[in-house]
């Protein structure tokens, strides 16, 4: 008998698994950094291929859009009209991310814009009707989106009502609860020099501000890249090259910085906006727990397949209930910004196209809605494409309706987009 037709003896099979427990098994997608740019380039196209396109479509439109609206009218990227993107995007910005997570829940919160308009009616109530202070009436207009998202949740994960029914039921009931507070006048005028006024008005003038908001947002950028990579090496895994992060960090300083020196030194400028400041603070504690924090992986485990989070041991019921809660109070912090654009809270504030503005934020800067993938800042990028197109599409003095049909062809762009990549994630293997 030939050696390779041999049978390995028993020592022989030993001694192979041996070496073979010695030697763990390495992806190796997760070497090719190692291969310099060439792998850098490799990794790139294998995700394209893979349906893996993360930020890459939203990035590129937002390009597209201000080479197109700067070629149209070159007042399109001046201090004032940035500024203007950044605060008309902050309130429904902050909604959007609650919508965030109840997208990679896999499921839709329809009751939004009412739950806006609630929160901004309790703050009109309490402190211009009934002079509550600023901060007290603040806080319980927030509070009362809370409740209002735990209700929700409520119905939803104990009673065993679809969240599309209790939402939708949500957005008529608590649209006729906004009207009744608002009484006969209709209209409730922020107080000037208010806390809901300044959300949108004050600007940081100093130029110190928003550099250092830059210098700031740019250190902890590279902080972060440096903990997970110091973890990385800890355990033994593949982590990335310090080149790499310090192309990372250049590309975020320049993005950083310019914002701040468009904000702050040409002609016209007024500063940093301090609902841009709030709308990144939020951001980033959302984008924390959804990615640092062990609710944060649980909503994904949930939103990916409920049934199996739920068989490893996961409180499914619990967690929908907190994220559907978390939707309430984001929505009614919002509905304070839009009460600050608008001087004041009205019976039809969060009405109109609010719900789909903020759904389509989410869904435009690359959370799915089919459930278990998304990140916080789509809500970011979603926000600023939107924004965009709507600033571009009034200082060429085009419709609303013109407005209104761009955007839905946007938005369904971005789901078309969504659902090949899913297709073609399966196709490959690795949905």
């Amino acid at each position: 008998m030939s050696d390779l037709t041999k049978t390995p003896a028993p020592g022989d099979q030993r001694d192979g698994a041996q070496s073979a427990a010695a030697v763990p098994a390495v992806d190796p997608r997760l070497l090719v950094r190692e291969e310099g740019l060439k792998g850098y380039w490799t990794e790139f196209t294998r995700k394209v291929r893979g349906g893996e396109l993360g930020s890459l479509p939203v990035v590129l439109g937002l390009i597209v859009i201000a080479i197109v609206f700067q070629a149209q009218n070159g007042n399109f990227l001046s201090a004032s009209s940035v500024a203007n993107i950044a605060v008309y995007s902050s309130g429904l910005g902050i909604m959007a991310v609650g919508i965030v997570f109840v997208l990679i829940l896999g499921e839709i919160d329809l009751s939004v814009g009412s739950v806006a308009g609630v929160g901004a009616a309790v703050w009109a109530v309490l402190n211009v009707s009934n002079g509550w202070g600023d901060w007290t009436s603040v806080l319980i207009a927030v509070l009362s989106g809370l409740l209002i998202g735990l209700l929700h949740g409520f119905f939803f994960a104990k009673i065993g009502v679809p969240a599309f029914v209790v939402t939708l039921a949500g957005f008529l009931g608590w649209s006729g609860l906004q009207i009744w507070m608002m009484g006969k006048e209709g209209s409730i005028n922020a107080p000037s020099g208010s806390v809901v006024e300044n959300l949108t008005a004050y600007y940081f003038e100093d130029k110190a501000a928003a550099y250092g908001l830059a210098l700031v947002a740019v250190l902890a950028y590279a902080g972060s890249l440096l903990l997970d990579s110091k973890r990385r090496r800890a355990a033994a895994l593949p982590a990335r090259p310090v080149g790499e992060i310090v192309l990372r960090t250049g590309v975020v300083a320049v993005l950083c910085f310019v914002v701040a020196y468009v904000l702050n030194e040409p002609a016209g400028a007024r500063g940093l906006p301090l609902a841009l400041v709030l709308f990144l603070t939020v951001l980033v504690v959302a984008d924390f727990v959804a990615r640092r924090t062990t609710f944060g992986r649980k909503v994904f485990a949930v939103g990916g397949n409920a049934e199996a989070a739920r068989r490893a041991g996961i409180d499914v019921d619990r967690v929908r209930i907190v994220v559907f809660g978390l939707s309430g109070m984001l929505a009614a912090f919002g509905g304070l910004f839009v009460a600050s654009l608008s001087g004041g809270a009205t019976k039809s504030l969060g009405s109109g196209n609010t719900l789909m503005l903020v759904i389509a934020a989410a869904v435009i800067g690359g959370t799915s809605l089919f459930g278990g993938r998304g990140k916080v800042w789509s809500a970011l990028l979603g926000m600023i494409v939107i924004q965009s197109i709507q600033q571009g599409l009034n200082m060429i003095g085009m419709a609303n309706e013109i407005q209104y049909m761009i955007t839905g062809a946007v938005l369904l762009a971005a789901v078309v987009i969504d659902s090949v990549s899913r297709r073609t994630q399966k196709t490959a293997g690795r949905a």
